[in-house]
């Protein structure tokens, strides 16, 4: 049993870790709602990939109303009781964390300069950003990204496979999920079998939702309220982000809808 709960423990830190790295700050939140919209919008062949559309619907329901019962408050009350600074200082930390999970998936996909990048990272961080808290690395013009072993699947050939929806773990499909356990094993913390590793791997489950949660009180209930399909919506930016991910930011112009199909957002103007 204890084995199960610190591994379902890291398996939601590797979770939220891949999103939590779309938002590096609160800041950035606006964005992040921004590109939801959008992301709604444009992919409109989502439904052809979530063949278990009744059952993950009903999962996206019992999130929602955990989300509303406990997530929500947790992070309005840890919102309330620190200060911006030591927020972020959070996140940076959590970011720093998963390095080793991102340098490793880096080399399985032959991206070099990016596990270079990756490991600069990691040691300026650790280093002058006092253990991860602060980033002077994305000062010194070395950026941010994040990898994981679904990508790293997904540029060896796999397919995505049915898209999947679980309650706490959130979006993913049948290709992110296996890419999920593996990347459990690359974490070093995993493997360390003390009581103290244990009680840290808890920790850092629990820091790592609030950290994801907090920022995105007030986009996610504004996309809840304006969408007509706030399932829908939620479906489309993940999978429309996956893509951008798994392509490191590499744009293919074929896959963009034509400006045409788009003219009723004239009357917006």
């Amino acid at each position: 049993m204890t084995i199960k709960i610190w591994t379902l423990a890291a398996f939601l830190t590797l979770t939220v870790g891949a999103a939590h790295a779309q938002i590096s700050d609160a800041d950035d939140a606006a964005a992040f709602a921004e590109g939801l919209k959008n992301d709604g919008a444009a992919d409109e062949g989502a439904t052809n990939q979530d063949p278990w559309e009744g059952f993950n619907r009903k999962m996206f329901a019992v999130n929602n109303a955990i989300d509303s019962a406990a997530l929500v408050p947790a992070a309005k009350a840890y919102r309330a009781t620190t200060h911006k600074k030591q927020r972020k200082g959070l996140r940076n930390l959590l970011a720093n964390a998963r390095t080793p999970v991102i340098l490793i998936n880096d080399l399985l996909q032959g991206e070099f300069k990016r596990a270079s990048e990756t490991a600069s990272r990691f040691a300026v961080n650790t280093t002058i950003g006092f253990g991860g808290m602060g980033d002077p690395a994305e000062r010194m013009g070395i950026p941010q990204h994040s990898e994981d072993f679904g990508q790293t699947l997904a540029v060896w050939g796999a397919p995505p496979g049915p898209y999947l929806f679980m309650p706490l773990m959130g979006p993913s499909t049948i290709r992110g999920g296996v890419g999920s356990i593996g990347d459990i094993a690359m974490d070093p913390a995993v493997w360390i079998r003390t009581d103290a590793a244990k009680y840290t791997r808890y920790s850092r489950a629990g820091a790592a939702g609030l950290a994801l949660r907090e920022p995105l009180i007030e986009p996610l209930q504004d996309i809840e309220d304006n969408s007509l399909d706030y399932y829908a919506s939620l479906r489309s930016f993940y999978m429309q982000s996956r893509k951008r991910e798994i392509a490191n930011g590499r744009t293919n112009f074929d896959d963009l809808p034509d400006i045409g199909d788009f003219e009723e957002f004239d009357e917006l103007e």
